[in-house]
């Protein structure tokens, strides 16, 4: 499979990138990113809860499950922020694996670590950039990232390090926001660019970062172009699942 002309988050040439909407710098999307997490962290988990109506918790018992961990193994989760897939993962692989709990934001890792700790899980944490990320080659039975791509400045980058640090037979798993079916999308647009923003005003106090995050959405690659992605990436057996009507997928790549 090809995939369609890269976009400026997928050209390493290219000069600036997609911030929601906006047309930045690439060398500014980080920064900018990180003032949205820094401003979200203390009320991200509550506001999981009332923006998808508990749905990211079903999104994300979905991925525990085609994880198809056993005890023992290795598991990165990228961008995992408060913890929720990690705890979950930690769970899975018992007291003789491993489950790094990782992201590029301290405020949000800051509070993952925390929770972890409080879930009686000493697993590691790291803060760490899913561009660089400081693993061995070869390390990792399972990697994740949950929520997370459409953030990065460089996906492709990304993907080619998740794919450098699993074993080979390791899997892959992408959760994310991707396109709905579409004859929903005119209310899911009045939802994502109307009330949304709004209920984040309202709870977290900050309608700002969450009209970035119905941006990002919007300009992140949909289902086949973030398979050919995968694909182009070094990935075998690619596939996604839509969940809720394509609001997310879930994708998936095997290290051959």
């Amino acid at each position: 499979m090809t995939s369609a002309h890269p976009s400026p988050d997928t050209d390493p040439s290219a000069q600036s990138t997609h911030f929601g909407f906006e047309s930045v710098a690439a060398g500014d999307k980080a920064g900018k990113v990180a003032e949205v997490f820094d401003s979200v962290a203390p009320r991200y988990d509550l506001m999981n809860d009332v923006l998808s109506g508990g749905l990211h918790r079903v999104w994300k018992a979905f991925t525990v499950g085609q994880a198809a961990l056993r005890p023992g193994m290795k598991v990165l989760d990228i961008a995992g922020g408060t913890g929720d897939l990690a705890r979950a993962f930690a769970r899975k692989v018992g007291a003789g694996g491993e489950v790094w709990l990782t992201d590029i934001n301290g405020s949000m890792l800051t509070i993952g670590r925390d929770r972890m700790l409080d879930d009686g899980f000493s697993q590691p944490v790291t803060l760490c950039d899913a561009e660089k990320l400081p693993f061995p080659d070869c390390y990792f039975d399972r990697v994740s990232v949950a929520f997370g791509l459409r953030n990065m400045t460089r996906k492709e980058v990304a993907l080619r390090e998740m794919h450098r640090v699993l074993k080979p037979g390791g899997k892959l798993l992408v959760l994310e926001f991707s396109r709905i079916w579409k004859p929903l999308a005119p209310i899911y647009d009045a939802y994502s660019f109307k009330l949304l923003p709004r209920i984040g005003q309202a709870v977290a106090g900050d309608g700002e970062s969450y009209r970035y995050l119905a941006e990002s959405i919007r300009v992140h690659p949909d289902q086949p172009t973030l398979s050919a992605m995968l694909e182009d990436a070094g990935f075998a057996r690619v596939r996604h699942f839509n969940l809720t009507l394509g609001v997310v997928a879930l994708h998936e790549g095997v290290k051959i």
